[in-house]
């Protein structure tokens, strides 16, 4: 079946610059090339509905139906941009409420303003890059202050970190009229653990050491758990730290895996457990209608050599 899409677009300095996308999918995939050109700028507002786009060109890609329906605004739940972009301009995703995920290439370098403003739904930028790969996420980590996902997709292992949420206040001093900027939330330190632009895992995982006294416990767990289910660069000493939190925090870390009923996240939250700690979990997946959460604990996932396994009979 032929997909329908359609651009808008207008040559840039090194290629040609999207200006609107049409189609009748949410999860819309920005073609690499239009008119004979790489896409290598995202326009002012693209996938917002705040501003209509003046000019450009229409064009349909070979093999596609036309479409004249706009994808923007609250349509709008998910986004993969091609590896020849290297600018986002401002509001791009303006008022995009359903955006969820964003998914771009290593290659971004410049991003304007307001690209996220009212996003609420965001919840994951995905790379497609290896970890160890200089990108341009610490710009786009910047754009965003609420708690993220981020995946990297490429590589021999890939990875996926979590990063808390952190707001930034500016308070005036009257009547000298001087305005202090203040940061809470261990967000914000997460953010900078970059060098050139690659990720510093020794940093990252350096971090939640001094998190504690900042963070929820869900924040945290979140941390843990992604450090737990793709263990790139982690070493032994960061793994038994965020083993130990999980065990001490075990009701909220089980709280958030009941929420994105993740079966990677369980099995890593298994192996930290004790066994009575196992069981009440699996009573708690199966008092929240989830059997496969269940049935993982309860077939003994993370269990030690000579523990006892449960099976349904026991809850």
């Amino acid at each position: 079946m032929q997909r329908s899409v359609s651009l808008l677009w207008e040559p840039c300095a090194d290629g040609a610059r999207l200006l609107r996308l049409f189609g009748e999918s949410p999860c819309a995939v920005v073609p690499d090339t239009a008119g004979g050109l790489p896409v290598t700028e995202i326009g002012p507002y693209c996938f917002s509905s705040r501003r209509e786009p003046e000019g450009g060109q229409r064009e349909t890609p070979a093999g596609a139906e036309p479409s004249d329906h706009p994808v923007c605004g609250e349509f709008v739940q998910e986004v993969v941009l091609p590896d020849s972009v290297r600018a986002i301009h401002n509001g791009v995703f303006y008022n995009c409420r359903a955006l969820r995920r964003l998914t771009v290439g290593p290659g971004v370098e410049s991003l304007g303003s307001d690209l996220f403003t009212n996003c609420r739904a965001l919840r994951t930028f995905a790379l497609r890059a290896a970890p160890e790969e200089a990108t341009g996420l610490k710009k786009m980590l910047a754009a965003v202050s609420a708690g993220i996902e981020v995946e990297f997709e490429g590589g021999a292992a890939p990875a996926r970190l979590y990063y808390p949420e952190y707001s930034e206040y500016l308070d005036e001093n009257t009547p000298a009229h001087i305005f202090n900027h203040s940061i809470e939330g261990v967000g914000y330190r997460y953010r900078q653990c970059f060098d050139q632009g690659v990720l510093t895992f020794a940093e990252y995982d350096a971090a939640f050491a001094m998190a504690d006294a900042e963070e929820s416990p869900e924040g945290l767990c979140r941390v843990a758990l992604d450090r737990l289910c793709a263990p790139v660069h982690l070493n032994e000493e960061a793994r038994g730290r965020y083993g130990a939190y999980l065990a001490a925090h075990a009701d909220a870390a089980l709280a958030v895996v009941l929420v994105d009923r993740d079966p990677t996240a369980l099995q890593a939250l298994a192996g930290v457990l004790d066994a009575p700690a196992r069981r009440q979990a699996a009573l708690a997946c199966g008092q929240a209608q989830w059997s496969e959460g269940a049935a993982l604990l309860l077939a003994g996932v993370g269990n030690r050599k000579g523990k006892k396994t449960y099976d349904f009979d026991d809850l």
